[in-house]
């Protein structure tokens, strides 16, 4: 593989330290590639913009612009740049932020190196870099349901179905658990849920979960 075909990892940590580690990482995986490092928020979206990388690996917690705003003005200008968050904490607010602000997943900054490089290949795929169940744990923590409850406009063009499918993405539930408990095929599920994500405008399931529990089909500890 050139380096030119490897997934390109831009980093961001106020800690040099870190950032060492995660290169040091990273770059000894044959298809992946640091391409830049930076120390704070505004560092990070000057260099997303000049440098265009594949993925950023993006610390929540640092002064100035912190992870959540960097995470939200790359993602609104740079689309196709994917961004992984990091949190030094496993039910950190933040993070939900960061969802909202348009990240594909977290890890924590603990995370052990296969964990990191399997996160940074997850979220290049197009998928969402967290688990599922801890997921529904995080966002049943702090995102709050409307009150009175209501349902978003953005949710009364759904069918039953995909109704039915994102109380379960909200519960936690793998395409090929849907599949299973609603005794369909896995790429009919497969199907379903990109019909759903486009008409709810999300991208991930991360991003799934929080319209499910902000709409209240789906409440902390259901």
């Amino acid at each position: 593989m050139t380096f030119q075909e490897r997934i390109r990892v831009l980093l961001v940590d106020d800690h040099e330290l870190v950032r060492k580690g995660f290169k040091l990482m990273l770059d000894a995986q044959p298809d992946l590639a640091v391409v830049g490092e930076a120390s704070d928020g505004e560092q990070a979206v000057e260099l997303s913009r000049r440098l265009k990388p594949d993925v950023v690996l993006m610390d929540l917690h640092m002064p100035g612009l912190d992870g959540v705003g960097a995470t939200a003005l790359i993602t609104s200008e740079l689309p196709q740049v994917r961004v992984l968050a990091l949190s030094t904490f496993d039910l950190d607010e933040n993070v939900v932020a960061a969802l909202r602000a348009g990240a594909d997943g977290f890890l924590p900054k603990d995370v052990s190196p296969e964990e990191l490089i399997e996160g940074v290949r997850v979220v290049h795929r197009g998928e969402s870099a967290v688990a599922p169940r801890l997921l529904t744990r995080l966002i049943g923590t702090f995102v709050r349901p409307s009150r009175p409850r209501q349902v978003p406009v953005e949710l009364t063009g759904l069918t039953e179905r995909e109704r039915e499918i994102l109380v379960l993405i909200a519960r936690g539930r793998s395409n090929p658990e849907i599949a299973s408990d609603l005794s369909v095929s896995p790429s009919t599920v497969k199907n379903h849920v990109t019909s759903l994500f486009a008409k709810i405008g999300v991208r991930d399931r991360a991003q799934a979960v929080i319209v499910a529990y902000e709409a209240a089909l789906i409440r902390p500890g259901e």
